[in-house]
């Protein structure tokens, strides 16, 4: 559940929660975020007339259109294609790197975790390790590592 209200355009749908704060509605912004994550051609399209991973995309940009301190993203790029999937994450990383934000994502996903700054391995609810500047290979390997050690539920924390 990507919580978009279903009468509410893709546009109207990412700036809702700005109208909500009573804050100011910024269109050229979140055209911009909506075309970073591939909806640019959407924005008058309703939830029903996207896919689910569009609609995870619509979320996401609602999310970041509030300019946030701290992102919380739990498997973003769960629902996307191989190509969503590397937007969105692009996306998030520039939001850390160019907007100064702080993303914290879960994911089982190493390529979701090599981009990131920091990976944080969980076993357990235990915390089982920590790579900077990860990549796909070391990330695998390491979550192989942890399936044969500690048992069955892995998670790395981004």
């Amino acid at each position: 559940q990507y919580n978009l209200l279903p009468t509410l355009t893709v546009a109207q749908n990412t700036v809702l929660p700005l109208k909500l704060a009573g804050r100011r509605i910024d269109k050229t912004r979140a055209k911009e975020i909506l075309t970073q994550v591939g909806l640019g051609d959407r924005l008058g399209h309703r939830p029903d007339q996207l896919s689910g991973g569009q609609q995870q995309r619509v979320a996401i940009a609602r999310a970041l259109v509030t300019e946030p301190s701290v992102v919380f993203a739990d498997e973003p790029t769960g629902a996307l294609d191989i190509r969503s999937a590397r937007d969105v994450l692009s996306l998030l990383q520039e939001t850390v790197r160019v907007h100064g934000r702080t993303v914290v994502m879960v994911t089982h996903d190493p390529v979701a975790a090599s981009y990131a700054d920091s990976v944080v391995f969980l076993a357990d609810g235990r915390l089982a390790g920590q790579l900077d500047r990860p990549t796909v290979d070391a990330v695998a390997e390491r979550l192989a590592h942890l399936g044969d050690t500690v048992g069955h539920d892995t998670t790395a924390g981004v």
